[in-house]
């Protein structure tokens, strides 16, 4: 290839070369060609690598475009948390935040999950399926603290706050009136109003059907929970 190369430009022949520096693991000779002027399609090359698990190669080579969601994923798959979240912050999508906390979740490095997760759970269509991730695997608490935190941020939304209620529904019913009390104009209800039902929440579900100007709801929860 090499020799080849000395005679004709040729995408195919940079791209092989590429690919036979990573196979070979020849990885400083590949960093130094990618760095250089060469035709190869250097993401097609790196998709290659990719799914064929040579990630460290898949590494440089997403660097060296830079393609910074699919850098964030070698460094998922290496391991590499601290360092998919740095990438993940320049890369700056819902796809890429999101597949990096899940990782992190499952990896148990909540410190960094918990960075990756505020970035996602601004957006309602990702909070239901992040949580329900986080549950599956029985960390309650981190994704309740996750939550909280989130509550501060700007772009904090009702689903926020409807989550959290109902987690606290389900693992700390005695932190729950005290959040409904003062947040009631934030929260879905309706939604919450299920969740207590499920949980036998008698009092904090008249306290909901109240604010919900459901007064006959209230009555009868009250007579047949009294």
């Amino acid at each position: 290839l090499l020799m080849a190369r000395g005679k004709v430009k040729d995408q195919m022949i940079d791209g092989e070369l590429v690919y036979a520096y990573a196979k070979t693991d020849r990885l400083g000779d590949m960093e130094e060609f990618t760095s250089g002027t060469n035709t190869a399609n250097l993401q097609s090359i790196g998709e290659r690598l990719y799914d064929e698990r040579l990630y460290k190669a898949a590494k440089i080579i997403y660097g060296s475009i830079p393609n910074n969601s699919r850098l964030a994923s070698c460094h998922v798959q290496l391991g590499e948390f601290t360092l998919a979240v740095d990438i993940a912050k320049k890369a700056n999508n819902p796809k890429t935040w999101k597949e990096v906390t899940i990782a992190c979740v499952d990896a148990q490095e909540f410190r960094c999950a918990q960075i990756a997760g505020m970035h996602i759970i601004v957006h309602p269509d990702h909070l239901e399926e992040l949580a329900a991730h986080y549950e599956k695997h029985g960390h309650f608490e981190e994704l309740m603290s996750l939550l909280d935190s989130g509550l501060g941020n700007e772009r904090s939304h009702m689903g926020m706050y409807t989550e959290l209620a109902i987690l606290y529904a389900k693992y700390k019913p005695e932190r729950l009136m005290d959040f409904m009390k003062m947040n009631t104009s934030k929260l879905n209800i309706s939604k919450l109003i299920n969740a207590c039902e499920r949980h036998y929440l008698w009092k904090e579900a008249v306290f909901l059907h109240t604010h919900y100007d459901e007064f006959d709801s209230a009555a009868n929860t009250m007579m047949a929970h009294s």
